[in-house]
């Protein structure tokens, strides 16, 4: 073997190996370009999915939690009576002494009467109260009152009804008792508060109780440092 061919054997054997090189750089250029590709998909659509949750209530989760929950214990329910099994004693069979115990001291916080909110759900209220106290209608009196008064019955912006109808004495008298008794309600009531035992007690007697109520409802939020840093010991 000559030298001028052991010369052009060593000049191919680089040049493949130089073609091999180029090879490998484009296949992992084309890797690098097929990450960076997705990881930009991957991007606008973390993107895109963390702008819809902005766009959802602030509490979405818990509202999710809790219908997922009520779907989940009305599939349990009727699993139950399907099977002829009592379902709330059930459910209390599969929860541990300390749970049952928290949630018998949840339910006894809740406060039954919701008391005033709005003039419109006050009125639902008060008219809701009287018409079931009423008394059962006399259907036949009714169709003889309507023959009677005709467009009147009814009333309206352009129909005058004074003096037309008489009230009864039971009539009335059973309105002054009703509106007595109101009175009488008003007077008594007062809205029920639950202890607290674990709260601090910053008050000498009941009335200085209420009056620190009213500074905190008032003042509270902007004397919370203050408050903390007397507490602490760190007051300037």
């Amino acid at each position: 073997m000559s030298a001028t061919d052991s010369g052009e054997g060593s000049s191919t054997a680089k040049e493949m190996t130089f073609a091999e090189k180029q090879a490998e750089r484009m296949k992992r250029l084309k890797s690098l370009h097929s990450a960076r590709n997705e990881a930009r998909t991957q991007n606008h659509q973390e993107v895109v999915a963390e702008e819809a949750r902005n766009k959802l209530p602030a509490n979405y989760d818990a509202k999710k939690r809790q219908a997922e929950w009520l779907v989940s214990d009305q599939r349990s329910r009727e699993e139950a009576q399907a099977q002829g099994r009592d379902y709330d004693r059930v459910k209390l069979l599969n929860i541990s002494a300390v749970e049952a115990e928290r949630l018998d001291r949840k339910k006894k916080k809740k406060n039954p009467d919701q008391g005033f909110s709005t003039y419109e759900q006050a009125t639902i209220r008060q008219y809701n109260r009287l018409v079931k106290n009423m008394p059962a209608p006399d259907l036949d009196e009714y169709e003889k009152q309507k023959q009677k008064y005709g467009d009147a019955f009814y009333g309206g912006p352009n129909v005058i009804i004074h003096g037309m109808h008489q009230d009864c004495k039971e009539a009335i008298d059973k309105m002054v008792n009703d509106v007595e008794g109101q009175i009488a309600k008003r007077s008594k009531y007062s809205r029920r508060r639950t202890h607290n035992d674990d709260a601090d007690i910053d008050y000498i007697n009941e009335r200085n109780a209420k009056f620190n109520k009213k500074l905190e409802r008032f003042y509270g939020e902007h004397t919370a440092e203050i408050k903390q840093n007397l507490e602490r010991g760190t007051a300037i």
